[in-house]
């Protein structure tokens, strides 16, 4: 542990030696090989099981280290700023992976589908690929794929439980808003059961979501597999489903650390990041109900 006395307001906090990058290092390369092996049938892949339990005590451990580090007085202004910057960057990095995917979904949507389908090079596309090829959206791809012998599938109505859980993530960024004016007001009560609520909604998000997929693999014929629109629609939703499970787990952490009695009305930036990464998922979900789900 660094020295817990506070530095000068001008001089930056410089850590003491961790053994910690090391471990997160180790621990995420065992989780990739393990998934790597399991997806290629080379030995089960139970080598990622360990690998997800050493990272996450290398989570438990690290973050304990530096909240105790802050807790002391290590940290200053400085400091405070560099944690700024550094949970923007991350959002900003967050931004650009699901750009990546929406960008996929227009490209194969406004392009190359009606490409396919006769426009353009009417030549090449009309008489090498599929001459009888219907480019409407969304498509199955090649025959025989989306779960049926003729490759049918349905698609889930934007308003019907995808609407439900887009109301129960809005009113989640509600509730933590509610919860950050309570904690910089000083209301504690207030702060831990809105703080609460936004958890609690969060969850219930994912579980909805599980059941959505359950109902589309069983009932709908829509699996990962069923063409361009079921990897977009999958990849885009299961992603999004990662990263609201994640800032869930981030704000029950959040929650246990307030009822302990942490965090002051001038000093949470921990609240702070994790309610950043909360708005930014919100966020991500209203582009994925418009353009996965209603347009």
């Amino acid at each position: 542990m660094a020295t817990a006395h506070a530095p000068a307001a001008d001089k930056y906090y410089v850590p003491h030696g961790s053994h910690w990058p090391i471990v997160g290092s180790v621990s995420l390369f065992l989780v990739m090989f393990g998934a790597i092996a399991y997806l290629n049938e080379w030995f089960g892949g139970w080598i990622f099981l360990p690998g997800a339990l050493l990272l996450s005590f290398m989570f438990f451990g690290w973050f304990h280290d530096v909240i105790g580090e802050s807790r002391s007085g290590a940290y200053n202004h400085q400091v405070d700023r560099s944690f700024r910057m550094g949970m923007m960057w991350f959002i900003f990095s967050e931004v650009m992976f699901f750009a990546a995917f929406f960008g996929a979904l227009f490209y194969a949507r406004s392009l190359a589908v009606p490409w396919i389908g006769g426009e353009g090079v009417k030549v090449f596309n009309k008489l090498l690929l599929w001459q009888n090829y219907d480019p409407s959206w969304p498509t199955n791809g090649p025959a025989r794929i989306g779960g049926h012998e003729d490759g049918s599938f349905q698609i889930i109505p934007a308003f019907g439980l995808p609407a439900i859980n887009t109301a129960i993530l809005l009113t989640s960024g509600i509730t933590i808003t509610i919860a950050h004016h309570a904690l910089q007001a000083g209301n504690r009560t207030v702060l831990k059961v809105f703080l609460a609520a936004t958890f609690l909604l969060g969850f219930l998000f994912v579980g909805l979501q599980a059941e959505e997929y359950m109902h589309a693999y069983k009932e709908l014929g829509l699996k990962l597999s069923t063409g361009i629109y079921g990897s977009t629609f999958f990849m885009l939703t299961g992603f999004h489903g990662a990263h609201v499970t994640i800032g869930a787990i981030m704000l029950v952490v959040i929650w246990l650390r307030v009822m302990k009695g942490h965090f002051t009305p001038k000093s949470h930036f921990a609240f702070e990041g994790v309610a950043w990464y909360w708005h930014f998922v919100d966020v991500v979900w209203l582009g994925l109900f418009i353009f996965v789900y209603w347009i």
